[in-house]
């Protein structure tokens, strides 16, 4: 039987001291398929070392790039090497950005076969945005058995999206960068990570204008240079992080962060009497009596993030009063609370609401994370709770945050990890 590990919490201890933010997650797997449009090769910093990008690294080379990849350093690829088109299903469903391969091989040489991506299981998460937005550019595009068959010279176009979609607006940055003409995205997504590819791009001497407002402008460019480009720090890790130092009632101070892309989580934390304040590039957050129940939606940036709902309902299981937390984005996104009732959270679900009652104190128990940020809710919990916390299918984890248990141990926190048959 194959081993398995297990996460392992003593929780009630104040995380405290400083702490220093990796690079972003979702803009990285987007950064990386972008190198297959440089027609010189590239350097990308600031990488973080988790699941997600080492998979792209195997699906890179075996597209036929030269990757060097040294973690916690920096990855070199060189894409003129790479002749292949097909992103098979046993890659592909190692990771939900595999999609951007579409995007990016259609930018690249004009066909793309890429199997349906894999990812966390938060709900219905279709792609039928981003294929409209590939035929919209040219591209004839066929769902054959489980995988997405795109072909056709990419001439830009005006793109209309039906809804905000960060996924669709990398996908079809990536489609028109190298487009014949000019395309103009309609109802763009405005979340930071679209904002650092543009930046990634235009470094390669892309036309890129408009990121981070609902309409951006792509001019096509028949050559791309390379470039050493270092991606921005992890929001929903700064995010995190924030959390766990209020969930603890602890004083810690987080680093290498971007202060203003936090703005959503800071206000609610401030009410709930939190206390945050911030500098250039630092964060510090500190708790000295109890918490208040708060009510928060999630909604596309710079909204609540979807992304710190799970680990920002953790916190709100024992503050004083009732939380009401709406999910507009994934309607699978509250499996995690059942595993919290398990360590004592009042927790119900009606429609697309959780509602959570504060109780006086959670208590350790064995849980099983569901998804990525399902894991860090339930990370955030067993640092709270009395008691033992064992966290079963940590993998989830290890697919978004790096080296989380050193980062925690380091500030006081009582983790460790277990193999188990």
């Amino acid at each position: 039987m194959a081993k398995k590990e297990r996460l392992m919490i003593t929780g009630g201890h104040a995380l405290e001291g400083e702490v220093r933010v990796s690079g972003g997650k979702n803009t990285a797997v987007a950064v990386i398929p972008a190198t297959l449009l440089a027609d010189e090769p590239c350097v990308i910093e600031n990488l973080p070392d988790i699941e997600d990008i080492h998979a792209l690294v195997d699906i890179l080379r075996s597209l036929g790039a030269e990757v060097d990849y040294a973690p916690d350093a920096f990855m070199r690829v060189d894409p003129r090497p790479a002749h292949g088109c097909q992103v098979g299903y046993r890659d592909a469903q190692r990771l939900r950005a595999s999609y951007y391969m579409i995007g990016a091989l259609l930018g690249r040489q004009g066909k793309a076969e890429v199997a349906f991506p894999g990812g966390c299981k938060i709900g219905s998460r279709p792609i039928d945005q981003h294929l409209k937005g590939f035929q919209s550019l040219g591209a004839v595009v066929r769902d054959q058995g489980g995988v997405i068959n795109a072909e056709g010279e990419m001439i830009g176009n005006d793109v209309f999206f039906d809804m905000v979609t960060v996924g669709g607006t990398i996908n079809v940055m990536l489609a028109a960068a190298k487009a014949r003409g000019t395309t103009i995205i309609y109802n763009a997504a405005k979340e930071p990570h679209i904002v650092d590819l543009a930046n990634f791009l235009n470094s390669m001497g892309a036309k890129v204008k408009g990121a981070g407002t609902d309409v951006i402008r792509i001019k096509g460019q028949s050559y791309l240079h390379g470039t050493t480009y270092a991606v921005i720090p992890d929001q929903i890790e700064t995010g995190t992080l924030m959390i766990a130092a209020a969930a603890t009632h602890g004083d810690v101070a987080i680093r290498g962060c971007i202060p203003q892309h936090m703005e959503a989580l800071t206000a609610k934390l401030l009410e709930m009497g939190v206390k945050v304040t911030d500098n250039d590039d630092a964060i510090r957050v500190r708790t000295t009596g109890a918490h208040r129940a708060v009510n928060l939606k999630t909604q596309v940036y710079p909204g609540f993030p979807t992304d710190l709902q799970q680990p920002m309902s953790a916190l709100l299981t024992t503050a004083h009063g009732t939380s009401m937390v709406t999910e507009t984005i994934f309607e699978q996104r509250f499996r995690h609370l059942d595993e919290m009732a398990r360590m004592g959270a009042r927790v119900r679900v009606v429609d697309r609401t959780a509602i959570i009652e504060g109780v006086p104190q959670l208590y350790g128990a064995p849980v099983t994370t569901t998804d990525l940020r399902a894991g860090a809710a339930l990370l955030v919990a067993g640092l709270m709770a009395n008691g033992i916390t064992e966290i079963y299918e940590p993998e989830h984890i290890d697919r978004g945050y790096e080296h989380i248990e050193e980062k925690l141990r380091a500030m006081g926190a009582e983790i460790w990890r277990e193999t188990i048959e």
